[in-house]
């Protein structure tokens, strides 16, 4: 660690998330790719509102070591998952900051001009360096999917095998990843999805409100249908007393 000066024996503590980049200039690849990095943000997050030690994001830095600072090597994943940590508003990921956790999940989302980082250095990093469990990889044009599990003693990654729906399973969060139709943002297709262990989709906020509509709906033609046939029943037989 460096220090204040050569007579100085107070150490200079290394920059913290206010004063490192936390923009790596990296436009998403393109909307179809922002709309699914959000979509598996918001449903994630959505799903654990009730809890404080998780932390949710995306295409966020990680920050692992004070050369990757000088060098600004500070690309981040599309989306990450920590477990155990707090959960409160970041500019960027630190882990010097964050007693040493580093994500749990790493999700990728790959195009032609980032696949083979993904698949080469940053896949490296996450596996001998950061050390994450689990790395997912997702094509949002062609959607595959592919998952792969970190083996501790070789620190390097086994390919998942995916179940007969073409899902894959999170041992770290206890949720499936597969692909589902749905609408997103004003646009309809399949996306790469939350899934719960029942196969339930973890909804997002618009499809929560869309949801709540459905209901309140067909409580009105449950409530219309009844008074209809109350109505019939009086006509026919008289008022009920």
């Amino acid at each position: 660690m460096p220090y204040a000066s050569e007579t100085s024996l107070v150490p200079i503590p290394p920059p913290g998330e206010d004063e490192l980049p936390h923009d790596d200039g990296e436009p998403m690849e393109s909307d179809r790719h922002r709309k699914q990095m959000l979509i598996l943000i918001e449903s994630l997050d959505l799903f654990w509102k009730g809890r404080d030690d998780v932390y949710v994001s995306g295409n966020m830095a990680i920050y692992f070591s004070e050369l990757q600072t000088m060098k600004n090597d500070f690309r981040g994943p599309d989306v990450f998952v920590v477990l155990d940590t707090v959960r409160r508003d970041r500019k960027s990921w630190v882990v010097w900051q964050e007693n040493g956790r580093t994500p749990d999940l790493v999700i990728e989302l790959l195009s032609e001009s980032t696949e083979s980082v993904d698949r080469g250095e940053k896949m490296r990093i996450y596996a001998k360096v950061l050390r994450v469990p689990e790395y997912f990889m997702f094509d949002p044009m062609k959607n595959v999917l592919e998952g792969h599990v970190l083996d501790i003693g070789s620190r390097s990654y086994e390919r998942m095998v995916a179940n007969a729906d073409g899902e894959l399973v999170s041992q770290q969060l206890g949720l499936r990843l597969g692909v589902r139709e749905g609408l997103y943002l004003g646009s309809k297709g399949e996306w790469l999805r939350w899934l719960d262990a029942e196969g339930r989709v973890l909804p997002t906020a618009e499809e929560q409100a869309r949801a709540a509509e459905e209901q309140a709906r067909a409580a009105e033609e449950r409530a219309q249908t009844l008074a209809d046939k109350l109505a019939a029943y009086e006509k026919r037989f008289g008022p009920l007393t």
